[in-house]
């Protein structure tokens, strides 16, 4: 839609764009719409080595400007949320707003297990259709590639680089999400110079895919 914000839509770790459509269509009648595939995902080619936040978040900037949409409303999810963030940090030339949705890690989260316990407890919560999808993309993405992404997902500071942005941050959390918990999202709020929080009621991680809507709104009201 001509005069609408240009939105860029980032996958979580072993995800893939796929879960991000709901969102994706529920923006188009408002927004010009990108969803990014980052590599080692969606079966991708896979990097050589590790790729830490930082990295990754610099080749998603070179994507974003070759887009040449001006500053954009950067919406991250789960993992892709520190991609998001990172890239506002590094690159605010680039972005206009930050959204995350479901952002990782929690403090009450930052190990393999308690990722793992908070992941099975949401696994309960979602429907069927998004489950099927996770789990088809865990297995495109495979367990070396997954477990190489989880050390820098569990290291990164997220709580920490929010407050380094310039731009506007808006945090979406689905209401019964069980890995980026109430009080988690709150110290982010504050954390960041100029941040909002929204709730989508009743809805668990994967927000997005629940609620396309919802979330959809918040996300232009944001930008």
């Amino acid at each position: 839609m001509p005069g609408g914000p240009a939105v860029v839509l980032v996958h979580g770790i072993g995800m893939s764009s796929r879960y991000l459509a709901k969102l994706h269509d529920a923006l188009l009648p408002d927004a010009a719409v990108f969803s990014v595939d980052l590599p080692g995902f969606a079966g991708l080619p896979k990097p050589r080595g590790d790729v830490d936040v930082e990295t990754m978040a610099a080749a998603l900037a070179e994507v974003v400007a070759s887009l040449d949409a001006g500053p954009v409303v950067l919406v991250g999810h789960s993992m892709g949320t520190q991609w998001a963030v990172e890239l506002g940090v590094q690159r605010p030339d680039l972005v206009s707003h930050v959204v995350i949705i479901g952002p990782v890690t929690d403090v009450a989260h930052r190990s393999a297990g308690a990722q793992l316990r908070a992941l099975s407890v949401d696994t309960l919560l979602e429907t069927p259709g998004t489950n099927w999808i996770v789990a088809t993309d865990y297995v495109r993405c495979g367990v070396p590639w997954y477990l190489a992404q989880l050390r820098p997902m569990l290291a990164y500071p997220l709580e920490e680089r929010v407050a380094l942005l310039t731009v506007p941050l808006l945090i979406i959390r689905g209401e019964r999400d069980p890995i980026a918990g109430p009080e988690w999202c709150r110290l982010l709020r504050d954390r960041a110079p100029v941040a909002s929080l929204v709730h989508i009621p009743g809805r668990p991680h994967n927000a997005q895919r629940s609620a396309p809507r919802a979330v959809a709104a918040a996300i232009l009201a944001h930008a």
